[in-house]
C-alpha cells in the first residue's frame, strides 16, 4: 500500500523470555481502582470506576530517560498492573474474561496533575493531564503462560530508591476480570489493547533528575529516569 507521507511506526513492547516483540494497538487506563487512592483526593468512594485513554505512541519502554513535560509544575506518578490483551471480544462475560489476557507488565501513568486538576473543575476531558509524549512507560510483557494471572502481589514505586507507592493489587477494587466486562461493554477489545488497572495511594511529584522504579512481584522492574 502506498501512503501520501511516511506511515508511522508500530508501537510496541518487548516480551520476557523471547525475542520477538508485542504489538500496542490501544492503551486504556482505568480511573480511582483502589480506595486509598480514591480517599488521599477526597473523591466519592461509592461512584464506579471509569475508563481513559492514551495514545500507543505515548509508550515509553524500561530504561528510557524523558524530559519533564511542558506546561505542568505538577508531574505525577502513578504505578499499575498492566493487562495485555491476546485476542479479540466485545461483551465479555467476567468468568471468561481472562482467557483474553495475553499477559501481564508493570505501567506508569504519568499525569500533569495540575492540568489534569483544572480541566476536572472546568468539566472538561482529562486528556491534558493524562495524555501527553512519553505518559505511558510501560516494561516487558510476561506472558500468562510464566506468570499466571494476579490476583495478589505486592506493587511498590520508589523515586531515587525511597518507597512513595506501596500496596497490593488485591486491593484493587475491580479484578482484571471485571474490567475487561466492564471496558468490553464500552468497546470491542482486540489484541495489542494494554490496560492499565489503577493506582494504589502515595502518587506524588517527580522533578528533573530523578530515577522511578516500579516493581509488581514476579514482573521484574520498570525504570524511567527524568531529564
Amino acid at each position: 500500500m502506498e501512503y501520501v507521507v511516511a506511515a508511522a511506526p508500530q508501537p510496541s513492547l518487548p516480551v520476557a523470555g523471547t525475542q520477538a516483540r508485542y504489538p500496542v494497538r490501544r492503551v486504556y487506563c482505568v480511573g480511582r481502582n483502589y480506595l486509598a487512592h480514591i480517599r488521599e483526593f477526597g473523591n466519592d468512594e461509592k461512584a464506579l470506576p471509569f475508563f481513559f485513554a492514551k495514545a500507543p505512541d505515548m509508550i515509553v519502554e524500561s530504561g528510557t530517560t524523558v524530559p519533564y513535560p511542558p506546561l505542568t509544575q505538577n508531574f505525577q506518578h502513578e504505578v499499575e498492573l498492566v493487562a495485555a490483551i491476546g485476542k479479540t471480544g466485545a461483551n465479555i462475560p467476567a468468568e471468561k474474561a481472562l482467557d483474553y489476557v495475553y499477559g501481564y507488565a508493570i505501567g506508569f501513568d504519568m499525569t500533569r496533575r495540575d492540568l489534569q486538576q483544572i480541566a476536572a473543575k472546568s468539566g472538561r476531558p482529562w486528556d491534558i493531564g493524562k495524555s501527553f509524549d512519553h505518559a505511558a512507560p510501560c516494561g516487558a510483557i510476561y506472558p500468562v503462560a510464566q506468570v499466571g494471572h494476579f490476583t495478589e502481589g505486592e506493587i511498590k514505586l520508589t523515586v531515587n530508591g525511597q518507597v512513595r507507592q506501596q500496596s497490593d493489587v488485591n486491593l484493587l477494587i475491580w479484578d482484571v476480570a471485571h474490567i475487561i466486562h466492564h471496558l468490553s461493554q464500552q468497546v470491542t477489545l482486540a489484541t495489542g489493547d494494554l490496560i492499565y488497572t489503577g493506582t494504589p495511594e502515595g502518587v506524588g511529584p517527580v522533578v528533573s533528575g530523578d530515577t522511578i522504579v516500579g516493581h509488581i512481584a514476579k514482573l521484574g522492574e520498570l525504570t524511567i529516569h527524568i531529564a
